[in-house]
């Protein structure tokens, strides 16, 4: 359950990281800011691999840059659904999910892919 609450809370920061950084990215407050990170978290778990797998051969023929065109629909997908989450364009989307993206691959690697952080203690013996 914290695992969850950190990856929440991680995809939160990435959202509000893009919306200060792009004019044309707006969250409306704190509670919507909550709800984008739950939507985008479901809509990349249900919707996306079933894109992905639809969309698969152009990704190979574009060498997989074309997932961050999948990324930029997934956020346009959530900004669509939540009336104080909007994005002005596509490269806006683009941008935010490329920004969105860097910090979950940030929190991943920090934080690992169950969110959880391992400390290992080594007492000597005397």
């Amino acid at each position: 359950m914290i695992g969850f609450l950190i990856r929440l809370a991680m995809g939160a920061f990435g959202l509000w990281l893009a919306a200060e950084l792009l004019p044309g990215m707006q969250i409306g407050g704190v509670g919507t800011l909550a709800a984008a990170a739950f939507l985008l978290g479901l809509v990349n778990a249900v919707v996306r691999p079933v894109v992905v797998v639809l969309t698969l051969p152009l990704t190979l023929l574009t060498l997989g840059l074309f997932l961050l065109v999948i990324n930029a629909v997934m956020l346009a997908i959530v900004a669509a659904l939540l009336r104080e989450f909007t994005i002005d364009g596509f490269a806006t989307a683009l941008l935010g999910a490329l920004i969105v993206s860097v910090t979950g691959w940030f929190a991943s690697w920090n934080f690992g892919s169950g969110a959880r952080r391992e400390v290992i203690v080594i007492k000597r013996r005397r």
